[in-house]
């Protein structure tokens, strides 16, 4: 009933289908046995510590102190994307095992480092209270920081993807959403023949009086680089088409973008002269064609080119302008920050929830003890103040540490990818942030007058 209302909501910028939002019958199979399914074997774990006497008393173990080598896999993680600066791989694939595998180490570092940062932290808390809440509130993380980290670790991964995506979308887009070559961005057009698509044609195929079609400025092959992903063409020609950029002092044949445009489209800094390839110029109509750049001088014959392209090779990409690939870039980009939005506004109160659940669960286990420190004198407001530093402060200290590295690791990457300064992002992300935590802290709050119910004198006298 309610996925034709929530499929006019545009998360990503665009509506849904109604469809979109159904279940098939395998996702609602996998949560109704993953869900308990998990909660089995999470159970299993955590009584692997209980000991059980044949009499059936059960006594806790204290949990072994973590030790602090769990800050090691975040610490390489940082120390790996540090190393890339001036040092990325050349190939795609290289990049993305280097810069992937960087941020997973950070990302499960957290959650390993997790506990013990809470016990570093409710140890500090713990050294410079001036109140007994404060005192309290410390020493019972500290003695067990597993139990304190364990409602807010998932939000350690939510908080620092959403940061890295929302921080490097941001920087992107500020530096690539104009372009500062509009007349070629806009006006030239180009069809790739990737590997992967299959045969490239031969350059008769090309659909042959293009050149010559009325607002046709020029009609360029690019042919492959045999030793890499970029394409060559003979300073002869690139002198030829002016626009295109051109050689460095002395070389005869150039190593260019498929499209010709390239980095100069991303980049007001970017220079226009390509590198020079190691390749004769008489070779160079021995490649394969990488690709076909068509510079037009009418949006109406920008267009009649592109359907003279799809008609003559309807398989691969869609032939574009520069312009049109980075316009498609950013808009799904922003889809991407908009849908780490929603992780954000989801998992923050899941969070709370998660802590709500855990505040009371560590009350109904110490409801006995709080019933005796009310009845020597303590203030019920004194034990409210315990309950929430110990559940707010690992809260507040999670989000900090993973936003933090996120900055941190976004700023890496920006670097050693694109060379680019990091920029803050928008309002809207810090709002998103603190109108979640701003929900988790309230649905923690909600449990706390359960304490005046569960620690009056009555629960001593049952005891």
């Amino acid at each position: 009933m309610s996925r034709p209302g929530l499929a006019t909501i545009p998360f990503t910028g665009d509506r849904f289908f109604p469809s979109d939002l159904s279940l098939t019958a395998a996702n609602v199979l996998a949560v109704a046995v993953g869900i308990p399914l998990g909660a089995v074997v999470a159970a299993w774990l955590a009584l692997r510590r209980v000991q059980v006497s044949p009499l059936g008393v059960h006594q806790r173990v204290t949990p072994n102190r973590p030790s602090a080598w769990r800050v090691l896999p975040p610490a390489v993680g940082l120390t790996e994307l540090t190393y890339l600066i001036g040092r990325r791989p050349q190939t795609s694939n290289g990049q993305i095992l280097a810069f992937l595998s960087g941020l997973t180490l950070i990302m499960i570092g957290l959650v390993l480092a997790g506990p013990w940062l809470t016990m570093v932290g409710a140890r500090l808390l713990a050294g410079r209270a001036k109140r007994p809440a404060t005192l309290i509130a410390g020493r019972r993380l500290a003695d067990n920081p597993y139990a304190g980290f364990r409602p807010v670790s998932g939000l350690v991964v939510a908080l620092f993807v959403t940061t890295v995506a929302t921080a490097t979308i941001t920087t992107y887009v500020a530096n690539r959403g104009q372009s500062p070559n509009d007349s070629i961005t806009t006006t030239s057009l180009s069809k790739v023949f990737w590997p992967e698509e299959g045969q490239a044609p031969a350059a008769d195929q090309i659909p042959a009086g293009l050149a010559a079609a009325p607002g046709v400025r020029s009609v360029t092959l690019v042919r492959r680089d045999p030793s890499g992903e970029w394409g060559l063409i003979t300073c002869a020609e690139l002198d030829r088409l002016e626009v295109f950029g051109s050689c460095p002092a002395g070389a005869q044949v150039a190593s260019v973008h498929p499209d010709l445009v390239g980095p100069r489209a991303f980049s007001r800094n970017a220079s226009a002269v390509w590198d020079a390839a190691p390749v004769r110029p008489e070779a160079v109509d021995d490649q394969p064609v990488l690709s076909v750049v068509v510079d037009t001088t009418t949006r109406s014959a920008f267009e009649r080119v592109r359907t003279t392209l799809i008609s003559a090779f309807p398989a691969g990409h869609f032939p574009v302008s520069v312009g049109e690939w980075q316009a498609g870039t950013t808009q799904q980009l922003t889809q991407f920050q908009r849908l780490a939005d929603v992780v954000v506004v989801c998992g923050l109160p899941i969070a709370g929830c998660g802590l709500a659940v855990t505040v009371v669960a560590g009350l109904r286990d110490r409801r006995w003890p709080f019933s005796l420190l009310r009845l020597t004198g303590v203030q019920l407001a004194t034990l409210r103040r315990v309950i929430s530093l110990e559940t707010v402060v690992p809260l507040l200290a999670v989000a900090v540490v993973a936003i933090g590295t996120g900055f941190l690791a976004a700023y890496l990457f920006l670097r050693a990818q694109l060379q680019y300064t990091l920029l803050a992002p928008p309002a809207s992300f810090y709002l998103t942030v603190a109108g979640g935590l701003a929900v988790s802290l309230a649905t923690v709050a909600s449990t706390l007058p359960l304490l005046d119910r569960i620690t009056g004198p009555e629960s001593a006298r049952n005891e």
